[in-house]
Formats: structure tokens, C-alpha cells, sequence
């Protein structure tokens, strides 16, 4: 399986033996192309090259060099990626700084190219694919602080930053044309936003088209992945198939975690005969995450988290604690303080730099859980499944909620109440709903709705119903197609036991309304505490 190449076959991502695959990653986001938000810096100190100001500006350009050294050396670590393999993802997205890699001059940075194999070669050992992600290409392919740019997609104003790019990506297919370890080249991260994606969308064609043909020219064998523009949600750009060993991605963020939210883009992939990913999302509280990524991999739809580490991050799931310093240097490049004293402001980078092993981080399984639907986790009542009804419930009668899940002959309830107000999917911080912001289920009795599930090992595992508080009839609640003996804990919550012999592995829960309406808020599992 993970000794030969990954492609695409009859529409579907295949391994070398042929069978599909259904990729589950993590970015390293944060690591070769610094983000600003992931160390809670404000717009004007948000891109590499202002955050590399910051820092040379606060400890002096000698120490900043040093301090740069050691932090590409330390953010990700074998550590990080033999934790990323045990958590069960099986490849990691890597998005790279055209900076460490290759000069102005067309020259190739050693330096760089070092940390790029020394991450493969780790990635090896646990056996995890990797996926190159241009995410800032010469010139900026976004006009954003994401792509270190100039605040202009100059990647498509001047000729010379085309060409770079290409020959970029030329050299990194030369250098990893035989690495089966290597998933693929994602060509370029989230090309032309905003007003942009209606400026250069030919010019974009053509360079996806030049890269194409620069890489089959070294590369016959691994994939290509195109990404839309405006934030790789617009793929009106998808009109041919430009390689037949290529993926289409898109991203989403903050969108309500339902399938009108991407039909729009397995209807592309259908009709072009090529798989689709979902290369980043995340940034949102565990509610949408156990929603939002059963949803993909209901639609057998490949998706990669964002991102694996942060500075002092809730969302994430490995959070690099702050030293106590952190906060001065955060509010001076902010422009709420003066500048530490240098000193000072060393003393704290230091000590940054030696939080971020992973065994010093803040660990967060909670968004693991959530992604992987592996118990102990909690999940909302509106995650239920995906497969439609008779699969994934099954109503007589409903009111669907406009703006999330209408396409599904459920009843969802906003605060509540039968509302036509779209409900608020922007949980960047990852808190959860507030009163006001509430959805629940309404199941009249015999109607059902069913919660897949992952047991991480054998034993007993406690599901825990929560409903109203003022639910009377307990639901029916099923396991695997077997009733549960149900016991009453009060306050609307209602608790059974599974077989005590309940295997590792995938599970399927039904919730049922027997004697009366149930409103269903969300189904906890854990393991007995017995």
C-alpha cells in the first residue's frame, strides 16, 4: 500500500494496489510560512516577512537570524509526526515558503530543501504520506499575508515570477519523482481571492497548464492537485481535465456543515471524472468538526485539518504554551505597548522556541476525537449522519432549517424554536454555541437519526442521550441494531451501556422518539468509568 505511487483511477485516489483510499491528513501549517494569527499578531504583523520584522525589530538582526534558525529546526519535530501517525491520520500537507526553497535567480536553497527531506524521511519511518503545498509562491499568489506577498498577486503581474514558479516546481518533481513517500504537488494554495479571482483567472489557467507540463516532464507519476480561486471555493476554472492524474480542492471554513455546502464541487468532480479533496478546514469549535468531517468522509470525500500546532490554540490540536514574556511581545507588535527590553525579549523567544516539542505542548485530543468521531467524544444532535434517509434517519413528517441541512426531511430547531434565520458556523475560537445560538433535533415518536461512531479499543462505552430537561419518555436507543437497556440520569439525560465485548472499530448509534416528541440536544460517549 505505501511503497508505490498514490494516483487516480476511474475517478477515485487509489494506492498502488489499487484499492481506494480515503485520505485523512493534518497541515503543518505555521512551520516554513509563518501566519501571524497562529501567534495572535494583528493585521500589519501577520506575514512571514512582517513577523521576521517584528522579531528583528524587538532582538536585533543577529539574534533573529538565530532565532529563525532554530525555529524552523524545533516547531515540527519526529515527534510531532510520530504523534500525527498514532492519532490515525495517513499523510500530512506541508506548505512551504518559495523563499527556503529556491532564490530569485532560479538558484535552489540547500537549507531549505534539507528541512523538506529531513520531514519526508520522518514521515517514512511512520509511514505517512506528504503533500507539497506551494502556499506562498514567488510574487504571492493571493495579494494576503498568507502568501507573504506584497498585498498584490504579483505571482500573475510579472512574467518572472511565473517562470520561477515553474521552474520551481519543476526542480522539487525532479528531486522527488521516485519518493513514494510523496502523495502529490498541490500547485498552489488558495489562488486569487476577492476581487482577484475575476482579474486573473486566465492568466492562473495558464500557469496551473505550464506547471502541469513542466512536472510530467520529470514526472510522470505523482499527483497534481489544482485548487479554485477565492479561497479554493470558486472552480468556475474547472471546465478540462488538464492531467487525468490530478484532484481538485477545495477548502472550508465558517460554512454551515452540510452537503448544499459542497455539492457544488462533487458535482465538478463528477462530471470531470476526478476525485475531490478537502484540503483545509478547521479553525472552528469540535461541535462542526465532528459534523463537518463526517459529512466528507460520508461523501467519500479525502480532507486534511488545519493546522496541527499553534501558539496558544484551542482549536488546534498540539498548542505551543506561551511563556510568561509572550503577552509584552504580542501587545508591542500589536501597537498596544512598548517594545520589551531586548533582553527580555530574547529570554522569551527562547523559551518559546523550547515549548514547541511536542512533548511540552498542550495536547488537545478532544479535536482529534472530533475529527475521527473516536470516543470519548460529544456530538451535536445536528451531526447526524449523511446517507440519507433509511440510512441516516428516518421522519414522517419535518421542518427543515433554512440555511443548514434543508436538503435532509429533519426537523432542526434554533434556539428552540421553528426559526428561517441561517444559523452562525464563525467558531474561530472554538467556544461553543452560545443560548441563543442552540440547535437541537425534533424527533416525533418511531422517528430515528443515527451517529457513526469510532471504539478505540474493547470494552464497555457509556452513550449518554441529552435531551430537553423536560423530556419525559426516554428514547430508544440502539447500538449496532441492538436496543440498550436505558437508565434515566435526570435533567433531560438518558445513559446505556454497551456489551462489555464491544469491539474496536466503527459503530453505528440510533436515537429514537418512542412515546413522545424527543428534542434532542447531543449524544456523549465515554468510556465506563467502572
Amino acid at each position: 500500500m505505501f511503497d508505490g505511487f498514490v494516483t487516480v483511477n476511474d475517478g477515485a485516489i487509489v494506492d498502488s494496489t489499487g484499492h481506494q483510499v480515503l485520505l485523512r491528513g493534518v497541515g503543518l501549517g505555521n512551520w516554513l510560512l509563518p501566519e501571524g494569527y497562529m501567534w495572535r499578531l494583528s493585521p500589519g504583523r501577520e506575514s512571514p516577512r512582517e513577523i521576521e520584522a517584528l522579531i528583528t525589530e524587538l532582538v536585533g538582526a543577529t539574534r533573529a537570524r538565530r532565532f529563525w534558525d532554530e525555529y524552523l529546526d524545533q516547531f515540527i519535530t519526529r515527534g510531532d509526526i510520530q504523534q500525527i501517525a498514532a492519532a490515525g491520520f495517513n499523510h500530512v500537507r506541508l506548505p512551504i515558503n518559495w523563499r527556503h526553497v529556491i532564490d530569485p535567480d532560479g538558484t535552489m536553497r540547500p537549507q531549505g530543501l534539507a528541512l523538506i527531506d529531513r520531514l519526508i524521511d520522518w514521515c517514512t519511518e511512520q509511514r505517512l504520506w506528504v503533500l507539497l503545498d506551494l502556499h506562498g509562491a514567488p510574487g504571492g499568489q493571493t495579494g494576503t499575508n498568507i502568501d507573504d506577498s506584497n498585498g498584490r498577486p504579483e505571482l500573475f503581474m510579472d512574467p518572472a515570477n511565473m517562470d520561477l514558479t515553474v521552474a520551481l516546481w519543476r526542480e522539487l518533481a525532479s528531486r522527488y519523482r521516485d519518493n513514494t513517500t510523496v502523495l502529490g504537488y498541490d500547485l498552489l494554495n488558495e489562488p486569487l481571492p476577492n476581487e482577484w479571482q475575476h482579474t486573473y483567472p486566465s492568466e492562473l489557467v495558464d500557469l496551473y497548464q505550464r506547471i502541469t507540463e513542466a512536472i510530467r516532464e520529470v514526472d510522470p507519476n505523482h499527483l497534481l492537485m489544482y485548487e479554485g480561486t477565492h479561497w479554493a471555493s470558486n472552480w468556475d476554472i474547472f471546465t478540462d481535465v488538464w492531467d487525468p492524474n490530478s484532484v481538485l480542492q477545495f477548502h472550508r471554513y465558517w460554512a454551515p456543515p452540510d452537503l448544499p455546502s459542497i455539492q457544488h464541487f462533487i458535482d465538478v468532480g463528477a462530471e470531470l471524472g476526478l476525485p475531490i479533496y478537502m484540503g483545509e478546514g478547521g479553525e472552528n469549535n469540535t461541535d462542526w468538526l465532528a459534523t463537518a468531517f463526517q459529512l466528507y468522509e460520508d461523501h467519500h470525500v479525502g480532507w486534511n485539518f488545519w493546522p496541527w500546532k499553534k501558539i496558544d490554540t484551542l482549536t488546534s490540536p498540539c498548542s505551543v504554551v506561551p511563556p510568561p514574556g509572550w503577552s509584552d511581545i504580542i501587545a508591542f507588535g500589536n501597537g498596544e505597548t512598548s517594545a520589551p527590553s531586548p533582553k527580555d525579549a530574547w529570554s522569551t523567544l527562547e523559551e518559546l522556541i523550547n515549548n514547541m516539542a511536542f512533548d511540552k505542548c498542550d495536547y488537545h485530543p478532544e479535536v482529534i476525537n472530533a475529527l475521527f468521531r473516536r470516543a470519548p467524544l460529544s456530538i451535536p444532535a445536528t451531526g447526524f449522519g449523511f446517507r440519507g434517509p433509511g440510512i441516516s434517519y428516518s421522519t414522517q413528517s419535518s421542518t427543515p432549517l433554512r440555511g443548514f441541512r434543508h436538503n435532509d426531511s429533519v426537523t432542526i430547531l434554533q434556539a428552540g424554536e421553528t426559526t428561517d434565520q441561517a444559523p452562525f458556523f464563525g467558531h474561530d475560537d472554538g467556544r461553543t454555541r452560545l443560548a441563543d445560538e442552540k440547535l437541537t433535533v425534533l424527533l416525533q415518536p418511531g422517528e430515528w437519526v443515527t451517529f457513526d461512531i469510532e471504539i478505540p479499543h474493547p470494552g464497555n462505552w457509556t452513550v449518554v442521550v441529552v435531551t430537553d430537561p423536560d423530556t419525559t419518555a426516554p428514547p430508544i436507543i440502539g447500538f449496532d441494531g441492538t436496543p440498550l437497556t436505558v437508565g434515566d440520569l435526570g435533567n433531560g439525560e438518558w445513559q446505556a451501556i454497551t456489551d462489555p465485548d464491544t469491539a474496536a472499530g466503527r459503530h453505528t448509534i440510533r436515537i429514537e422518539a418512542s412515546t413522545g416528541n424527543l428534542q434532542l440536544d447531543r449524544v456523549n460517549v465515554r468510556g465506563d468509568p467502572s
